[in-house]
């Protein structure tokens, strides 16, 4: 008995508005069945090895495509786009990863969302039936034919045929908003910017390189705060993993957003999931590790670990305020780490001077990526492990 994926051109109707090209999922059998239905793509799943599936929240310019550079980086090989398909596809695919955006499941493009008065992060301009029916599938083995949202045109493109990856990563808005989908993840990681950093950023991005006023910037800001609260924001309770950006404090009333302090919250009891921790675990800790063996100008680099609470779990909290002045140098707080899932000394250290030139790093928000991507790759491998060795333990049964 195989499991098959239909792609039709049926319609079908979902918080009030009209979207198309909906997954049929059904068995086949050695009996002959009938079906008067118009299909456009059939795939089957090949083999037993489901795919595990790790979602990233963040609001958008919040630093999610280079945590994806730094994540399939870890696994080795580049994430590019489909090859032979569309230019416009927001698909990532390497050896091992498949990176999908969520704004592909849009099921309003940016015209309709005008018409309605509605913003993106609103759930209801957004398909959640059909991104759980597809990740699950893939989960499960088999190809979907996914949609394409259009940045460039702000409408809907034709569908693209996504293949099972070893791991699935779904990154965006929403990843952890439907219940459904949230069950679906083996591992969770919510990117939380700050009010202030925003934006900060925004100023710099907005008014340098795309001559937007102070004005036009505070009023975009304030126009998405209302969905952003009450639909993106409350997902950072459901996350194993949050990194938080902060602004520092290691200067007085910074408002610069250049320094800053980050926070990697590491939920305790997350299967296949070991927080990493500061010289001793479970302790308490405050470290300025500046001196002759890292190099530190001003304003200097302040580390903390402890236990904590996040919402209603206990959390493992690492922080780092400040920045490295040289990467080579970051050996020396590498080594002061446990539990990193390393595969051999220096393997932060050498990730992070791999791709010094990407957004963040020479702070905490590319050092604690850097360390949850190898996270990632950890859990992984101990999945794949224990479903290889699920059927030897079932035959000694």
């Amino acid at each position: 008995m195989a499991l098959c994926a239909v792609s039709t051109p049926t319609t079908k109707t979902h918080l009030g508005f009209s979207h198309h090209n909906h997954l049929i999922f059904f068995r086949t059998s050695s009996k002959s069945t009938k079906t008067t239905t118009r299909t456009t793509h059939i795939a089957c799943s090949a083999g037993d090895q489901k795919t595990v599936v790790i979602g990233l929240a963040a609001d958008s310019g919040c630093g999610k495509s280079t945590f994806m550079r730094r994540l399939t980086s870890v696994f080795g090989g580049a994430a590019e786009p489909p090859k032979g398909g569309n230019p416009d596809s927001n698909t990532l695919i390497s050896d091992t990863t498949t990176v999908i955006c969520l704004d592909d499941y849009h099921s309003l493009d940016r015209y309709g969302r005008k018409e309605k008065g509605v913003t993106a992060l609103d759930p209801r301009a957004n398909d959640f039936d059909l991104m759980y029916e597809q990740v699950k599938a893939i989960k499960e083995g088999v190809a979907v034919e996914k949609p394409i949202y259009n940045h460039v045109t702000g409408l809907l493109d034709p569908p693209e045929l996504i293949q099972p990856p070893k791991i699935l990563v779904i990154e965006g808005l929403h990843p952890m908003y439907d219940p459904r989908v949230r069950d679906l993840l083996d591992f969770s990681i919510y990117l939380d910017i700050s009010n202030e950093v925003k934006f900060a950023w925004k100023i710099q991005r907005d008014m340098a390189e795309r001559g937007h006023s102070l004005e036009s910037i505070k009023a975009s800001i304030e126009a998405r705060k209302p969905d952003f609260d009450a639909y993106i924001d409350p997902q950072k309770q459901y996350a194993d993993a949050v990194i938080e950006v902060l602004p520092t404090q290691l200067i007085p009333d910074d408002n610069e957003g250049k320094v800053l302090r980050v926070r990697l919250i590491m939920k305790e009891g997350v299967k296949y999931f070991s927080p990493v921790y500061l010289f001793d675990e479970g302790s308490t800790i405050s470290w300025i590790p500046c001196g002759r063996k890292l190099t530190c100008s001003y304003p200097g680099i302040k580390f903390f670990y402890g236990p904590d609470a996040y919402y209603s779990d206990e959390v493992s909290l690492l922080e780092m305020d400040g920045m490295f002045d040289r990467l080579d140098e970051l050996i020396y707080v590498e080594s002061h780490l446990s539990n990193l899932s390393t595969k051999f000394y220096g393997e932060v250290t050498q990730q992070m001077l791999k791709h010094a030139d990407f957004p963040g790093s020479n702070n905490g928000t590319g050092f604690f990526q850097t360390i949850v991507g190898l996270k990632i790759r950890d859990l992984y491998e101990q999945i794949i492990a224990e479903n290889a060795s699920a059927p030897l333990k079932a035959a000694k049964v």
